[in-house]
């Protein structure tokens, strides 16, 4: 009971007392007191729910979903043009020779939810086996690998920032199994001369 309560009272923000205080010291390089009663609350969002093996989970409703489980009207071809792949029972499948797709909307600072499974029967080994990866600015990329009883270099596994920073963990699942891993990414800031800040 007191998790709705406290629920229906965030979401009335418009008709809520002002609560906080004026009085309160102000945290270095903030322009709010601590407990600002004139602080923007955080906005109410229909939190997302989880997927299963057996099922996807439903996207947070300030989500922007890039893939809907039926088409890939947000994706093009790095080549230009729609993107190639195939859509195979609810989930995006590289094709062969199709080359990389890019999301067709340019994001910045994003978390982005990403579920993927490699292919069974895993063939090959090491980099060779279920090998993909998620690039940020076609730069940075985030390393999808089947590492199930798979050996690799560190920064080459599932999870890794590729080539730079090995994952804290490898908590890959069987191929075939859905896995999961969210991407908090902050876009580098440059200053005018063109260096990073």
């Amino acid at each position: 009971m007191v998790a709705s309560f406290l629920a229906m009272a965030f979401g009335q923000d418009q008709a809520r007392p002002k609560l906080g205080f004026k009085d309160t010291p102000m945290l270095p390089g903030n322009r709010w007191h601590v407990h600002d009663s004139d602080r923007p609350l955080p906005p109410v969002i229909t939190p997302g729910t989880w997927s299963t093996q057996e099922a996807p989970g439903k996207a947070p409703s300030d989500a922007v979903v890039l893939f809907n489980g039926q088409d890939q009207a947000h994706w093009r071809s790095d080549r230009g043009g729609p993107a190639h792949w195939n859509v195979e029972d609810g989930a995006l499948v590289i094709r062969p020779g199709a080359g990389a797709i890019l999301s067709r909307e340019e994001f910045g600072d994003c978390q982005l939810h990403l579920e993927f499974a490699s292919p069974v029967p895993p063939v090959s080994q090491d980099q060779g086996r279920g090998n993909s990866g998620v690039m940020f600015f076609g730069r940075y990329e985030i390393q999808v690998l089947d590492c199930f009883n798979n050996l690799t270099y560190a920064d080459g596994h599932a999870a890794a920032i590729y080539g730079q920073y090995p994952p804290l963990v490898n908590a890959s699942r069987k191929p075939g199994e859905w896995q999961s891993y969210d991407i908090v990414f902050t876009a580098p800031r440059f200053k005018e001369d063109g260096s990073v800040e």
